[in-house]
């Protein structure tokens, strides 16, 4: 089967790998010229990793991960500790794989290593789709550049199907699902990374430090072999409405936003370069009922975009991969291929949607007694569910 994907972010490389494993052809469309190295950290856990895995690439992650040994959620002022999830030895023994954290460069330049193994996959970059059309028997992809033509001297790429992994402000989706603009949430993000050599020796454990307090919260973790250190922090603001993961903000605003918070929030905002601080304005969607026709679907955040507060966004589009081409593999055509795709997919995602909504709203409690007894009822929650995420096996769970 001949396949188009539309987006080489980490959905769409892991959606290619997969596919292309089980023998399909595959074509990469990227609008950007060059992948770059953007963004910034990415928590993995055992349930992406189990993908990445079957896909061979453990040996080439292993060597830029870092392996947390637990997530402690803490006071915003005093450090004091609010809850602790253990991760570690712990975690790989109860559920098959390690908990990782990578930058997202680090596992983009390992997915393209895989991509340039398989010679049914042919990645092309700096090419932007304008629309699709589909009939019984084939998809068409049109494009703004002069790729492919037609006799009528339109650029377009025809296959089976077409996959669309680009993203939250994705070409395709509005044209599959009609007007389906992201929804601003209220929140925006600052990021930034910080050579580990610029902090003090002691500056945190190998672990995930969530800083949560009035109205924001701060998380701190390690990357690329505990080299960097990696910072998001969440503030609720109305004003900043831009999306761009490369827009530039104030050092000085980034600091007044945390001012007064633990030292060990402040140690890294001191240490990150000034003019590499960043700001995003953070969009979702509400989760849908369908997001497939006969030969087109939706994957990754282009189908269910949600909060980074449960650190699933990724996972989730890499799990999208494997289902999606376990799906084609077991229908007998394509339109039944898509509808069991998503059936697996539409309320695993949406749990995550809505959880991660709510975890960010437990996360900003304005006063010390809210969140003490918000997280007390965490801890029983997390016991109930703690396994919800990492425990499921794409490569193996049964498809109804």
């Amino acid at each position: 089967m001949k396949i188009v994907i539309v987006g080489a972010g980490i959905g769409g490389l892991s959606a290619a790998l997969c596919l292309a494993q089980a023998g399909h052809d595959i074509i990469v469309l990227e609008r950007s010229a060059h992948l770059s190295d953007v963004g910034a950290g990415i928590q993995c856990g055992a349930n992406a990793i189990k993908v990445l895995e079957s896909l061979g690439l453990s040996t080439q992650l292993a060597r830029v991960a870092v392996r947390p040994q637990r997530v402690d959620f803490r006071d915003f002022k005093t450090g004091r500790k609010l809850h602790t999830m253990e991760l570690g030895d712990a975690y790989e023994a109860k559920y098959g794989a390690p908990y990782l954290h990578l930058h997202r460069s680090d596992l983009l330049q390992t997915l393209l290593a895989g991509i340039r193994q398989r010679p049914n996959i042919e990645l092309r970059t700096g090419v932007s789709v304008s629309h699709y059309s589909q009939s019984d028997y084939e998809v068409s992809v049109h494009l703004q550049t002069a790729e492919q033509t037609t006799e009528k001297g339109e650029p377009l790429v025809k296959a089976d199907l077409l996959v669309a992994a680009d993203g939250i402000k994705s070409t395709i989706r509005p044209q599959l699902l009609g007007d389906s603009a992201p929804r601003f949430t209220g929140n925006v993000a600052w990021r930034g990374v910080v050579d580990t050599s610029s902090l003090p020796s002691n500056w945190m454990d190998t672990v995930v430090s969530n800083f949560v307090g009035p109205n924001k919260h701060m998380v701190l973790y390690y990357l690329r072999a505990k080299q960097l250190a990696n910072f998001v922090g969440v503030v609720e603001d109305h004003q900043w409405t831009h999306s761009s993961w490369t827009s530039k903000a104030s050092w000085n605003q980034l600091r007044d936003d945390f001012l007064g918070w633990h030292d060990t929030v402040d140690q890294i905002i001191q240490a990150v370069e000034k003019q590499s601080c960043y700001r995003w304005a953070l969009f979702d969607h509400a989760p849908l009922s369908n997001w497939s026709s006969e030969r087109v679907t939706l994957l990754g955040d282009a189908a269910h975009a949600t909060l980074p507060f449960m650190a699933s966004g990724a996972a989730m589009a890499i799990e999208d991969g494997r289902i999606l081409q376990r799906s084609i593999d077991q229908a007998q055509d394509i339109p039944s291929a898509l509808q069991l795709y998503q059936r697996n997919r539409l309320e695993r995602t949406a749990k995550i949607q809505r959880t991660s909504a709510k975890a960010g709203k437990l996360y900003h409690f304005k006063t010390s007694l809210m969140r003490k007894a918000a997280f007390s009822g965490f801890k029983v929650l997390s016991v109930k569910q703690e396994s919800f995420l990492p425990d499921y096996d794409a490569n193996t769970v049964t498809l109804k």
